[in-house]
């Protein structure tokens, strides 16, 4: 699932032999895939980390 829409135009195939380098390095090594955008504007609505964060927050029981 992705909360965009687009076409995967690439995948990080490194990952097949060492998955766990999505939890050491998510924004560098860790990549998973690159998505070319149909409508770039959808990114506009999406939270910003500090909003995630909030959300989740807000969600705890």
């Amino acid at each position: 699932y992705t909360p965009v829409s687009g076409t995967v135009t690439k995948i990080n195939t490194d990952l097949k032999d060492h998955p766990e380098v999505v939890n050491s390095d998510p924004y560098g090594k860790g990549w998973m895939a690159v998505i070319e955008l149909s409508s770039p504007g959808d990114v506009d609505q999406l939270m910003t980390a500090t909003q995630y964060e909030a959300f989740l927050a807000s969600q705890k029981h």
